[in-house]
């Protein structure tokens, strides 16, 4: 069972690929997303990741 995180309080400058990275270190990262504003581009400050497992280690972290 899949577990999809919210992660708030993200620098600007946060990629997806930098999400990853960091919740990859407690297990499988199915996906990770930042939200980014339609009209700038600009990363709006949270994003979503979606973990296969370790999910629950990564939240107590």
């Amino acid at each position: 069972m899949s577990k999809n995180i919210f992660v708030g309080n993200l620098a600007w400058s946060a990629s997806d690929s930098d999400l990853h990275d960091l919740f990859s270190e407690y297990g499988d990262v199915s996906s990770a997303r930042v939200i980014q504003d339609r009209e700038t581009g600009r990363s709006r400050g949270f994003g979503f990741v979606e973990m296969e497992s370790g999910g629950d280690e990564a939240i107590e972290a």
